[in-house]
This record gives structure tokens, sequence and C-alpha cells, in this order.
């Protein structure tokens, strides 16, 4: 039973929950997004923003929150494998960089679309 399908699944769901409390802990541009991210369903609340809309605001706050993640792994890893600097490792990290500021103009752009009706 310990090396079942569902076992594994369960250990490694585990591990998923782990890795994103430690994202939470000890990251400072998560814990940025997170702040943004109550700030904006506190927004929502007080509009009164529709169903879908709530859809769209959870969806960009994952976007965000996934690309930062990635890009904090990322930078990890390259620290892990080559500590001092790089070239080739900053092309790197300033890559995944442009990827959370890409998901972060995006999210701006559907929180524009959500709240400007409700404030203009």
């Amino acid at each position: 039973m310990r090396d079942s399908f569902l076992a594994k699944r369960i250990r490694g769901g585990g591990y998923a929950i782990k890795g994103a409390w430690l994202l939470l802990k000890h990251e400072q541009s998560i814990q940025v997004q997170f702040a943004l991210a109550i700030i904006m369903c506190i927004a929502g609340y007080f509009f009164e923003i529709t169903k879908t809309e709530w859809m769209f605001q959870f969806l960009a706050i994952g976007l965000i929150m996934t690309a930062e993640g990635l890009n904090s792994g990322l930078e990890a890893m390259a620290d892990f494998v080559h500590p001092d600097f790089h070239s080739k490792i900053g092309h790197i990290k300033d890559i995944a960089a442009g990827a959370v500021f890409i998901a972060a103009v995006t999210a701006v752009i559907i929180g524009a679309f959500i709240y400007f009706p409700y404030i203009f």
C-alpha cells in the first residue's frame, strides 16, 4: 500500500503544500503578491464583483503566484549550480523575471477590466 498509485499522489500533494508554505514563508516576492491578492479579494467583496469577475481575478492571482514561484525556484537552482556571477545565469534569471513581468501586466489588465466600471 505504501507505494501504491494513490499513496504516491497523496505524498506528492504533501510535498506541493510544503513547497507552497515555504514560498510564502521565505520569499518576499510571493509575500508581496499574496498581500496584493488579499487586497484584491477585499476589493472584490467591497465592489460585489460577479462570479465571472471572481473567476478571472483568481485566475490572474494564480498566474502571478505561479510565475513568482517558478521564478524563485529557477533562481534558487541557478544560484546552487553557479553561486558566482555568470552572464549566462544572469540572462536566465532575467528571462524568468520577464515572465513574471508579463504575468503581472496581464493581471493588471484583467484588474482594470474588472474594476474600472465600478470606479468610473
